[in-house]
C-alpha cells in the first residue's frame, strides 16, 4: 500500500503494443461493434416505446430498469458460473442470444404483436445475457494480454466504447426519425453477430475451449477448492470484496452513483422530447455528443494517473466531475441545450477516467481465482441499484415531474463522491500494485 509517496509510479509501456496482438484486436473490434449497437438501443428502445406503443412515463421508466433488474437476481451467482466455465465460449453464446432477442423486436413490429409487455421482457433477457457477458470479458482480458498491458487495453476498450456512445445515440437518433424506432434495433442485433464471429476467430493455446494463455512462463490460477458449494464460492468472493479496505469504499460508491445514474437514464429520452421539446433526432445527437466526454476522458487517463497517481486521479476525476449534474436539471430549448452538454461531457469524462483507474485496479490486484466471483460481486452492488434508480424516478416522474426527478437524480450523483473521501483513498496516491493475498 502506497500512502502520500513523493516517488512518481513506474512509467507505463509504450502504447500501441496491443494493435499487434491479434486477439486482443479481434477482442476490440467485436466489442466496439456490440457497444454501437447497444448505443443505439438505449435511444432506440425507449423511442419504440413512446412513439410506437404510446407508453407513460413510469412504462418509460421501468423498460430501463428491466435491463438491470437481472444483476439483482443473477449478479452473485453469475460470476461463480463464470469462473466455472469457459469466458471466449460464453461470451459467443451471450452475443448469439442477444442477436436473437434483438431482431425478434422488429419481428413482432412486422407481425403486429409488439406490445410494452414484449419489450420489457426483451429488455430483461438481455439484461440477464448481459449479466455473463460483462462478467466473462472482465475476466478473458488479464488472460488474453500481458499483465503490464492490461490498463492499456482496458483503455482501448474504454475509449472504443466511448466513441460507440459518440456515434450510436446520434446514429439511433437519426434512425428513429427518418425511418423508425425499430428500425435502429435491426442494426444493434446484427453488431452482436459481428462480436460473436471476432470472439470465435480468436485463437487460444491449450486444451479446447480454454482460454488464451498469458505471457510464456505464466503461472496458471490456482485451482478452486474441490467439493466447494456456488454458495460457498459466492461467500468467498464477498467477504473478499468487503474485507478489502479499498474494493470496499469503490464499491459503494459505485452503488450509490448508479442508484443516481439509473433514473437519470429511465427518463432522460422523455425528459428531453416532452419536457424540453427536442426533436428524436435531436435527442440522440445530443446524448452522442456528451459521449464525447468519454471519449476525451479515456485518451487523457494514462497522462492524468501519471500526474496525479492512480488512486488520487480516480478522486479527482469524480470530485471534479459530477458537480457539473447539477447543470441538466436546468436544460431549456434554444439555447438551454447547452447545459445538457457541457454538464453530459463533463460527468461522462470523470466517469470513464476513474472507470478504468479503478478497473484495472481490480483486474490485476484480486487473485485470478476469486476474479470473477469479486467482479460479479461488486458489479450485483453497483448495477443492481441501476433498477431501482430507475423505478423510483418512474414513480417520482409520475407523481410529480419528470423535472423534479432529473433533479433528485442529479443532486444525488452530486453528492455521492463523499464516499470516496470518507475512505482510506484520500490519503493515497497510487493503488496497490501487487495482487492481493487471500487466505480462505
Amino acid at each position: 500500500m502506497s500512502s502520500d509517496q513523493d516517488t512518481a509510479p513506474p512509467a507505463p509501456r509504450p502504447g500501441g503494443n496491443l494493435l499487434r496482438h491479434r486477439d486482443f484486436r479481434l477482442l476490440w473490434v467485436g466489442e466496439t461493434a456490440s457497444k454501437v449497437g447497444t448505443a443505439i438501443t438505449t435511444v432506440a428502445l425507449p423511442m419504440v416505446a413512446v412513439n410506437v406503443l404510446h407508453a407513460g412515463t413510469f412504462a418509460v421508466a421501468a423498460l430501463s430498469a428491466a435491463v438491470w433488474l437481472p444483476w439483482l437476481v443473477l449478479g452473485l451467482p453469475a460470476g461463480a458460473w463464470v469462473d466455472r466455465l469457459p469466458h471466449r465460449r460464453l461470451m459467443i453464446a451471450c452475443d448469439l442470444i442477444s442477436a436473437a432477442l434483438l431482431l425478434s423486436v422488429p419481428a413482432a413490429y412486422a407481425l403486429d404483436v409488439l406490445t410494452i409487455q414484449y419489450l420489457l421482457v426483451a429488455a430483461m433477457g438481455i439484461g440477464a445475457v448481459s449479466v455473463f457477458f460483462t462478467t466473462a470479458c472482465q475476466v478473458l482480458l488479464p488472460a488474453v494480454v500481458p499483465r503490464d498491458d492490461v490498463p492499456e487495453g482496458n483503455a482501448k476498450l474504454q475509449g472504443s466504447e466511448s466513441t460507440a456512445q459518440l456515434v450510436g445515440p446520434s446514429l439511433g437518433g437519426l434512425l428513429a426519425q427518418w425511418f423508425g424506432a425499430v428500425f435502429g434495433l435491426l442494426l444493434d442485433g446484427a453488431s452482436f453477430l459481428v462480436s460473436a464471429v471476432c470472439l470465435a476467430r480468436m485463437r487460444p493455446t491449450g486444451k479446447p475451449g480454454e482460454e488464451p494463455a498469458e505471457e510464456p512462463g505464466t503461472a496458471p490460477a490456482p485451482p478452486r477448492p474441490r467439493g466447494s458449494s456456488l454458495a460457498q464460492e459466492i461467500a468467498t468472493g464477498l467477504r473478499f470484496l468487503f474485507t478489502n479496505p479499498f474494493l470496499r469504499p469503490l464499491t459503494l460508491y459505485t452503488a450509490v452513483a448508479n442508484l443516481a445514474a439509473g433514473g437519470f437514464e429511465a427518463i432522460i429520452v422523455l425528459f428531453l422530447l416532452r419536457d424540453v421539446g427536442a426533436t428524436p433526432g435531436a435527442v440522440g445527437i445530443m446524448i452522442g455528443v456528451t459521449s464525447a466526454g468519454g471519449l476525451l476522458g479515456a485518451l487523457v487517463t494514462t497522462r492524468f494517473a501519471r500526474r496525479f497517481g492512480t488512486a488520487r486521479g480516480t478522486l479527482i476525476s469524480e470530485f471534479v466531475a459530477m458537480p457539473f449534474a447539477l447543470l441538466i436539471p436546468l436544460t431549456t430549448h434554444g439555447y438551454g441545450l447547452a447545459l445538457f452538454l457541457v454538464g453530459g461531457l463533463v460527468i461522462n469524462a470523470g466517469t470513464v477516467v476513474s472507470s478504468i483507474l479503478t478497473m484495472g485496479f481490480r483486474q490485476t490486484y484480486c487473485p485470478p481465482e476469486l476474479l470473477g466471483r469479486v467482479t460479479s460481486a461488486s458489479r450485483f452492488l453497483a448495477f443492481g441499484t441501476l433498477p431501482v434508480g430507475a423505478f423510483l424516478a418512474g414513480i417520482v416522474a409520475s407523481s410529480m415531474s419528470t423535472r423534479s426527478a432529473v433533479w433528485i437524480s442529479c443532486i444525488t450523483l452530486a453528492l455521492s463522491g463523499l464516499i470516496l473521501l470518507a475512505s482510506p483513498l484520500r490519503k493515497c496516491r497510487d493503488f496497490p500494485t501487487e495482487t492481493a493475498r487471500y487466505v480462505a
